[in-house]
């Protein structure tokens, strides 16, 4: 149960670590654990609209699909082009003492691979996720997000996430409680 207590605290730790293009963005701030929690429920609400689709494996994959930041940080495109950090090792060192390593294994490896539709839904729904944040902060007068939100819905793969985007894009971050 050592192993496990370890995996919990570690994990909660993404509550702790900032996603870094926030700052190059200028405005807007977001942990891991708030953008993983955004995507893992994008992911669910995908399952409910491709009903043919492994749902379990989908949400899993969003779930930990950033875990390895616990152990290397939240590395932005600008990071990345100086930095070249060991994802793998990170999330093998992390799950390595589990007797379901290999299930979180498999799951991190579809995810990365990206060719299964879990994969490219879960995929989405982490571009998805950032797609939220752009237009809230759009929404409120910010002008810096309307550079960056165009390459995001660039990303997407699945008809699925496109329309959501779509979706997002034509509604009034607050029109769910004004509509009322």
């Amino acid at each position: 149960m050592k192993n496990i207590a370890n995996l919990l605290f570690e994990a909660k730790m993404l509550k702790e670590i900032p996603r870094s293009g926030y700052h190059f963005l200028g405005v807007g701030k977001e942990s891991v654990a708030e953008h993983c929690f955004s995507t893992t429920f994008i992911a669910y609400v995908m399952s409910r609209m491709e009903p043919e689709i492994d749902a379990l494996k989908l949400i899993c994959m969003c779930l930990i699909h950033d875990l390895p930041e616990t152990r290397i940080g939240d590395l932005n495109t600008v990071h990345k082009k100086y930095v070249k950090a060991d994802e793998t090792k990170a999330f093998k060192d992390t799950i390595e003492r589990l007797a379901f390593r290999q299930d979180l294994t498999d799951l991190f490896d579809e995810f990365n691979a990206g060719r299964s539709i879990e994969a490219k839904l879960a995929h989405d729904a982490d571009q998805l996720a950032l797609i939220l944040e752009l237009k809230d902060l759009m929404d409120i007068g910010y002008k810096p997000p309307e550079t960056w939100i165009q390459n995001v819905i660039g990303r997407l793969q699945t008809e699925t996430g496109q329309k959501i985007a779509r979706a997002v894009m034509d509604t009034p971050r607050d029109a769910w409680w004004r509509d009322e």
